[in-house]
C-alpha cells in the first residue's frame, strides 16, 4: 500500500493553465502531471550533484 497524503497547492494562474494544458495533450491527470514534472526536477538536481 502506498501512504498519500493530500496537498492543497495554490498556483498562478499561468502555471495553472500550462498544467490543464499538459494533462490533456497526455491524457493524463494533473496530479500526474505534477508528479511527472518534480520527478523530472529531482532527476535533473540528481544528476548535477553527481
Amino acid at each position: 500500500m502506498i501512504d498519500r497524503k493530500p496537498l492543497q497547492l495554490r498556483l498562478p494562474p499561468d502555471l495553472k493553465a500550462w498544467l490543464q494544458a499538459e494533462a490533456e495533450k497526455n491524457g493524463a491527470s494533473q496530479n500526474s502531471e505534477v508528479i511527472r514534472a518534480i520527478r523530472a526536477a529531482m532527476a535533473r538536481s540528481e544528476l548535477q550533484t553527481t
